[in-house]
């Protein structure tokens, strides 16, 4: 494996990782509606600002999340290219489960 794609398969590896939790998920569709302060995103959750920010921590190093600091405040926002190699995966695989709902919808036709 070159070094390229092993690099794709960490910076993968790494978007999944993030993915996998569902606070994070829930962090991304905040910022999906619009940048936020860490304040702002850790108010409807159930934690402390350094469990989000480590939470943040993880979605930057996927690449998912920027974040600059103005004044006082950190200021995030949703970067969701890394996304696009993900789906891009997913998709690779997505006639294995089309091909099986087909079968299974033929199957029940024939069946009525």
């Amino acid at each position: 494996m070159s070094r390229q794609a092993a690099a794709r398969d960490r910076k993968l590896d790494d978007v999944f990782s993030a993915l996998s939790d569902r606070t994070r998920r829930r962090l991304l569709a905040r910022l999906a509606e619009g940048p936020a302060t860490i304040g702002e995103l850790a108010a409807p959750l159930p934690m402390t600002l350094p469990a989000v920010s480590k939470h943040l921590r993880v979605l930057e190093r996927a690449g998912l999340v920027k974040r600059e600091r103005r004044g006082w405040y950190q200021h995030c926002e949703m970067d969701a290219r890394p996304m696009q190699d993900a789906a891009a995966f997913i998709a690779r695989y997505r006639p294995f489960w089309t091909d099986a709902l087909d079968r299974l919808a033929a199957y029940a036709e024939k069946k009525r």
